[in-house]
């Protein structure tokens, strides 16, 4: 199952990624909404992460969006330093649990 990473400051997504991807998640990321639309409409993503820099708006308009087109977990996120212990604290645990890993 893949992760997507939505947030506005690509340097974040880039960190993001490189955790999750090392210790042995499939993930992928953007910065933009229109490209998040574009990738979940695959429906190979089983979970979404927003970035805190997401807007109220953008983040309620992309967990609808999510929600029809086969993700099973939304999670919500503002990153603190260090982010890889973030990542691994926060995000890691609520994917496993989406995919059956728990």
């Amino acid at each position: 199952m893949k992760t997507l990473v939505l947030g506005r400051t690509p340097a974040r997504v880039r960190e993001v990624l490189a955790t999750l991807r090392e210790d042995g998640f499939a993930a992928e990321g953007v910065s933009t909404d229109e490209e998040a639309r574009g990738l979940l409409e695959s429906g190979e993503f089983g979970v979404l992460i927003v970035g805190g820099g997401v807007g109220p708006e953008s983040r309620a308009a992309m967990k609808e969006f999510a929600a029809g087109h086969g993700v099973r977990e939304v999670i919500v996120g503002a990153l603190t330093e260090p982010f890889d212990v973030y990542v691994r604290r926060e995000f890691e645990p609520l994917i496993r649990k989406a995919s059956g890993e728990d």
